[in-house]
């Protein structure tokens, strides 16, 4: 089995088992034996710039036991600490959240027995970085306006785009507050946009968040 199946069969089993399936708890345990570190993120399309810029640095996570796991919001950091821990299959850690999350993930790491987590520095410590406001704002604002809009356009959604600025709710909105935005609108688009934004990057600027994370891997 290609070590990208075995990661993508390891985050469904995973997600499975948090849900309180006991036959997936039994594949995630099987497919552990591949996987060192679990990078903890809110949802897939963070996930899916996490990996990209893996990529693009050379680092080869599936082959280097390195799993993205979304865990469907940041209310559930608990719940996967406690599978992915110490107290759970062992592995290393690690992940990304967002600014006005980031109070889950303290407590979740103090429920998973850690030391007390008061602030983004503790946060830190532990391998977990604060994206402010999220992901893919840290992503606009390192590209900025100008460079996203060209991308939105390389991908053919411009004229979506400009349709969607034009709508009352987002007239006054500044540019990069309506990308953001018009990015969210769909699941599909934000998981997409996830990998564009990253792959229109300097990598000498890269947003710290990110930068921090892949660091310590």
């Amino acid at each position: 089995m290609k070590a990208a199946d075995t990661m993508g069969q390891f985050r469904s089993a995973v997600a499975g088992w948090a849900a309180g399936d006991v036959h997936c708890e039994e594949a995630a345990r099987a497919l552990a034996e591949n996987v060192h570190t679990a990078i903890l993120v809110e949802g897939a399309s963070d996930a899916a710039a996490v990996e990209s810029l893996a990529a693009r640095r050379g680092l080869a996570f599936d082959d280097d036991g390195v799993a993205t796991v979304p865990m469907g919001g940041a209310t559930n950091i608990a719940r996967y600490l406690e599978l992915l821990g110490p107290a759970g299959l062992g592995l290393g850690v690690a992940g990304l959240c967002d600014a006005g999350e980031e109070r889950y993930f303290m407590r979740g790491l103090v429920r998973a027995g850690r030391e007390p987590c008061a602030n983004r520095t503790d946060l830190r410590h532990h391998g977990f970085f604060v994206c402010v406001a999220d992901l893919e704002d840290e992503l606009i604002r390192a590209l900025g306006a100008a460079a996203v809009e060209r991308i939105v356009d390389a991908r053919g959604d411009l004229r979506s785009f400009r349709l969607f600025q034009n709508q009352p709710a987002q007239r006054e909105r500044a540019v990069e507050c309506q990308l953001r935005r018009f990015m969210g609108t769909h699941s599909g688009r934000k998981v997409s946009y996830g990998r564009y934004l990253v792959d229109g990057l300097d990598l000498d600027h890269v947003p710290a968040p990110l930068d921090g994370l892949l660091a310590q891997l």
